[in-house]
């Protein structure tokens, strides 16, 4: 019972800094659309922010798994890879196309940390560079468990990526649109981030004691 009302209140705690988020989110939408950016420059921003929201996510998931638990190393990589990989690809990518086509927009469907091609600009395949962010994530949440600035940078980040999934991937008049992809916006960021930073390892930590998760 005291962790859903940890849960419960870190959901509202986050709300508002998850509104400023999607704020900023678009104001960077309107700059796309009016400079009619090109969209290999939005797929290589994307492929940029949502290694660094996976790194930053399988941090905060092992670290918090770590301080609330007595799992072993192994059982600490898996729900690091797990809740960094899978909540950041439903935040990043998954949320983003079913949001938008709920409304008729055409997006593209893409899992990030299986695609084999490579990042544009960038050169790097697109899997191993989002695996190896998670790979270091869970190595510094492990070794150096922390969680104070990592999860008000992975909101962040979070918020962009599916802002630059939507540019990159999506094809719509978009300035019409811009209280849906708000609202996208915050979805997609919201939930998943805290169930990944917060409600995952806690699921499986083994004791109970002061909530360590400062932002």
């Amino acid at each position: 019972m005291e962790k859903l009302k940890l849960i419960a209140k870190e959901l509202t705690s986050h709300a508002p800094f998850t509104i400023l988020g999607a704020s900023t989110g678009i104001i960077i939408m309107v700059i796309i659309v009016l400079s009619n950016a090109p969209k290999d420059i939005s797929s290589a921003l994307f492929y940029t922010l949502h290694p660094i929201h996976v790194l930053l996510s399988a941090l905060v998931t092992t670290s918090i798994y770590k301080l609330w638990g007595k799992g072993t190393i192994w059982s600490a990589i898996i729900i690091g890879y797990t809740g960094s990989i899978l909540i950041a690809t439903l935040s990043d990518a998954i949320i983003p196309y079913l949001c938008g086509t709920s409304i008729q927009i055409s997006m593209q469907f893409h899992l990030p940390f299986i695609e084999t091609t490579k990042v544009p600009f960038i050169g790097v395949t697109k899997w191993h560079l989002v695996n190896s962010a998670a790979a270091l994530g869970i190595l510094i949440g492990y070794l150096k468990p922390t969680t104070k600035f990592p999860h008000a940078g992975h909101v962040l980040l979070s918020t962009w990526a599916s802002l630059f999934n939507f540019a990159a991937f999506g094809i719509a008049n978009w300035i019409p649109l811009l209280h849906f992809v708000f609202l996208f916006l915050f979805l997609a960021v919201w939930v998943p981030c805290c169930l990944s930073d917060i409600a995952y390892p806690l699921l499986f930590a083994r004791k109970d004691k002061e909530h360590p998760h400062k932002i």
